[in-house]
Protein backbone atom coordinates (compact mmCIF):
# COMPACT_ATOMS: atom_id res chain seq x y z
CA UNK A 1 0.00 0.00 0.00
CA UNK A 2 1.31 3.34 -0.68
CA UNK A 3 1.70 6.79 1.70
CA UNK A 4 -0.87 8.81 1.12
CA UNK A 5 -1.13 12.67 2.55
CA UNK A 6 -3.15 15.43 3.20
CA UNK A 7 -2.67 18.39 0.94
CA UNK A 8 -4.28 21.56 0.55
CA UNK A 9 -4.18 23.84 -2.90
CA UNK A 10 -5.31 27.24 -3.49
CA UNK A 11 -5.84 28.40 -6.76
CA UNK A 12 -6.56 31.87 -8.27
CA UNK A 13 -8.52 31.70 -11.73
CA UNK A 14 -8.87 34.81 -14.01
CA UNK A 15 -11.32 37.15 -13.09
CA UNK A 16 -12.26 37.39 -17.01
CA UNK A 17 -14.65 34.05 -16.93
CA UNK A 18 -18.72 33.99 -16.67
CA UNK A 19 -19.61 32.44 -13.26
CA UNK A 20 -20.43 29.11 -15.63
CA UNK A 21 -16.64 29.03 -16.99
CA UNK A 22 -15.57 29.46 -13.16
CA UNK A 23 -17.37 26.21 -11.88
CA UNK A 24 -16.73 24.00 -15.25
CA UNK A 25 -12.82 24.65 -14.14
CA UNK A 26 -12.87 24.27 -11.07
CA UNK A 27 -15.17 20.92 -11.46
CA UNK A 28 -12.26 20.33 -14.20
CA UNK A 29 -9.44 20.51 -11.42
CA UNK A 30 -11.91 18.37 -9.30
CA UNK A 31 -11.93 15.30 -11.65
CA UNK A 32 -8.26 14.81 -12.41
CA UNK A 33 -7.75 14.45 -8.50
CA UNK A 34 -10.68 11.93 -8.51
CA UNK A 35 -9.04 10.55 -11.70
CA UNK A 36 -5.98 10.15 -10.00
CA UNK A 37 -7.56 8.23 -6.73
CA UNK A 38 -7.39 11.53 -4.82
CA UNK A 39 -10.04 11.92 -2.30
CA UNK A 40 -11.40 15.75 -2.04
CA UNK A 41 -12.22 16.55 1.80
CA UNK A 42 -12.90 19.78 1.55
CA UNK A 43 -13.50 22.42 -1.16
CA UNK A 44 -14.19 26.26 -0.68
CA UNK A 45 -14.76 29.24 -2.83
CA UNK A 46 -13.57 32.13 -1.68
CA UNK A 47 -14.94 34.31 -4.38
CA UNK A 48 -13.77 37.38 -5.84
CA UNK A 49 -11.12 38.87 -4.16
CA UNK A 50 -8.16 41.79 -4.92
CA UNK A 51 -4.82 40.29 -5.71
CA UNK A 52 -1.78 41.89 -3.38
CA UNK A 53 0.12 42.51 -6.75
CA UNK A 54 -1.27 42.53 -10.57
CA UNK A 55 -0.54 39.27 -12.57
CA UNK A 56 -1.12 39.17 -16.23
CA UNK A 57 -2.97 43.18 -15.97
CA UNK A 58 -4.84 41.86 -13.69
CA UNK A 59 -5.88 43.25 -9.99
CA UNK A 60 -8.84 40.98 -8.64
CA UNK A 61 -9.13 36.83 -9.31
CA UNK A 62 -11.85 33.99 -8.17
CA UNK A 63 -10.01 32.22 -5.42
CA UNK A 64 -10.60 28.37 -4.74
CA UNK A 65 -9.51 25.91 -2.16
CA UNK A 66 -9.51 22.11 -2.61
CA UNK A 67 -8.42 20.02 0.83
CA UNK A 68 -7.28 15.84 -0.46
CA UNK A 69 -5.79 13.49 0.44
CA UNK A 70 -3.41 11.64 -2.31
CA UNK A 71 -0.23 9.75 -3.39
CA UNK A 72 2.58 12.41 -3.62
CA UNK A 73 2.60 12.08 -7.59
CA UNK A 74 -0.67 13.86 -7.66
CA UNK A 75 0.92 17.13 -6.89
CA UNK A 76 2.87 16.82 -10.12
CA UNK A 77 0.02 15.64 -12.06
CA UNK A 78 -2.65 18.65 -10.42
CA UNK A 79 0.18 21.43 -11.15
CA UNK A 80 0.75 20.15 -14.18
CA UNK A 81 -3.45 20.69 -15.10
CA UNK A 82 -2.67 23.87 -13.64
CA UNK A 83 0.32 25.13 -16.04
CA UNK A 84 -1.68 24.45 -18.67
CA UNK A 85 -4.68 26.11 -18.21
CA UNK A 86 -4.97 29.79 -19.23
CA UNK A 87 -7.79 30.53 -16.87
CA UNK A 88 -5.75 29.59 -13.58
CA UNK A 89 -2.83 33.14 -12.80
CA UNK A 90 -1.60 31.16 -9.74
CA UNK A 91 -1.84 28.12 -7.35
CA UNK A 92 0.12 27.04 -4.42
CA UNK A 93 -0.11 23.63 -3.26
CA UNK A 94 0.96 22.17 0.58
CA UNK A 95 1.37 19.37 2.16
CA UNK A 96 -0.41 19.28 5.69
CA UNK A 97 1.78 17.34 8.66
CA UNK A 98 -0.58 15.85 11.12
CA UNK A 99 -1.31 19.00 12.99
CA UNK A 100 -2.17 21.07 10.50
CA UNK A 101 -4.50 18.16 8.97
CA UNK A 102 -5.75 17.83 12.72
CA UNK A 103 -6.54 21.84 12.73
CA UNK A 104 -8.34 21.14 9.74
CA UNK A 105 -10.57 18.74 10.53
CA UNK A 106 -11.68 20.52 13.83
CA UNK A 107 -12.29 23.87 11.40
CA UNK A 108 -14.25 22.11 9.12
CA UNK A 109 -16.27 20.91 11.90
CA UNK A 110 -16.69 24.08 13.76
CA UNK A 111 -14.84 22.70 16.88
CA UNK A 112 -12.41 25.72 17.16
CA UNK A 113 -12.70 27.53 20.23
CA UNK A 114 -12.96 31.42 20.55
CA UNK A 115 -10.17 32.10 22.76
CA UNK A 116 -10.16 35.99 21.72
CA UNK A 117 -13.33 37.21 22.47
CA UNK A 118 -13.76 40.79 23.75
CA UNK A 119 -14.29 40.75 27.23
CA UNK A 120 -17.00 43.58 28.32
CA UNK A 121 -16.27 46.25 30.85
CA UNK A 122 -18.62 47.14 33.36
Amino acid sequence: MSLKNNYETVFIITPVLSEAQVKDTVEKFKAVLTNNNAEIINEENWGLKKLAYEINHKTTGFYFFLEYIGEPTIVNIIETEFRRDEKVIRFLTTVQDKFAAAYATKRRKGQLGHHNKVKEVA
